[in-house]
């Protein structure tokens, strides 16, 4: 299979995780912002974790650099049309860009603002690329349930124009699910379809709790249902989707090697997963390259292509009109 060429979706991919290295020199450069280094090679390895990096908390690290230049509407429009560009060029024809606006207020830009400014740089790629997307609002776990009472309340008025969900991420603590009830509620009362980080580390009750007490449609990871059974049965059952991210689960240390990953475990035992890159930049990876290992690692069929990238059809937080659309292309 010639994964370039084939049609892709993608649901999980943090904005500011898939920055492009020469951006943030450039933007850094005219800003006056500070850097560990402004040549290229040098970057990169700033940006991007090893494969080798001993935890998720030692990931995240790498999303201290980028955040520095995701302080203006500008930038925000600018990267934003970068990662969607970015994905079209390897024939990605739908995809959900996840972000977490708390995190963009540095500089004095509120929600709004910042919502307003991706929504725009997405609009912008979508004018010039066949590529369709939307837009996930991320609270992020280690701030206040406040902020993400904030985040659900004035994304409010973007929903059903371009932003269709909400989720919950950062470090993993074990039964997080509980602080967060009651702003997830609310998302679900306003229109919000609900993904949620869960599994990622070793706790897949993390994962039961999100479906049970969260109403999560779609786990981010899941990695760890493999060690809870509670969890395993509750998301086959009721069809519950996984956004699987293959690279950056060997560098969090869900898995040690590919091989080990339950991916194909997974799909084989009726369980829906989608495949993913998480971020692009922090580890350093691309649709393609993702389809590729996974493909290759458990020597997957046309088949499972087909049936894969129709769970992420129907997992997708799209309208019908595109879903029909994006049927068309396999």
């Amino acid at each position: 299979m010639n994964f370039a060429t084939l049609p892709k979706i993608e649901l999980h991919c943090h904005l500011d995780g898939s920055l492009r290295p020469e951006t943030i020199i450039d933007i850094a450069k005219k800003e006056g912002i500070s850097l560990p280094s402004f040549e290229i090679n040098e970057i990169q390895k700033e940006l991007i974790a090893p494969l080798d990096c001993e935890s998720l908390d030692e990931y995240l690290k790498k999303f201290a650099i980028p955040n520095l230049v995701m302080q203006s509407k500008e930038n925000l429009r600018r990267i934003t049309f970068e990662l969607f560009e970015d994905a079209a060029r390897e024939n990605v024809k739908y995809m959900e860009v996840r972000f977490a606006p708390s995190l963009h207020k540095e500089k004095g830009l509120d929600i709004e603002e910042i919502i307003q400014s991706v929504l725009d740089g997405m609009k912008d790629a979508e004018e010039q690329y066949d590529i369709k997307g939307n837009l996930i609002l991320s609270c992020m776990r280690t701030m206040s349930v406040n902020s993400a009472f904030e985040v659900v309340e004035k994304g409010k008025p973007f929903l059903g124009k371009g932003v269709v969900a909400i989720d919950l991420c950062a470090s993993e603590d074990e039964g997080f699910c509980g602080e967060f009830v009651e702003p997830v509620r609310l998302a679900r009362e306003y229109g919000y379809r609900v993904t949620i980080h869960a599994g990622e580390t070793g706790i897949g009750g993390n994962v039961l709790e999100a479906v049970e007490l969260l109403g999560a449609e779609r786990i981010g990871h899941g990695v760890f249902i493999k060690d809870c059974v509670e969890a395993y049965n509750i998301v086959k059952e009721k069809q519950v989707v996984l956004e699987m991210c293959p690279t950056s689960n060997v560098q969090t240390k869900a898995v040690n090697t590919f091989s080990e990953h339950p991916i194909y475990d997974f799909h084989k035992d009726g369980i829906k997963v989608t495949v993913n890159t998480d971020n692009r930049t922090v580890s350093d990876t691309t649709m393609v390259n993702e389809c590729t290992i996974v493909f290759k690692e458990f020597n997957m069929s046309n088949e499972d292509y087909k049936q894969i990238y129709n769970n992420s059809i129907d997992a997708s937080f799209a309208d019908l009109e595109t879903k029909e659309k994006l049927k068309k292309y396999i």
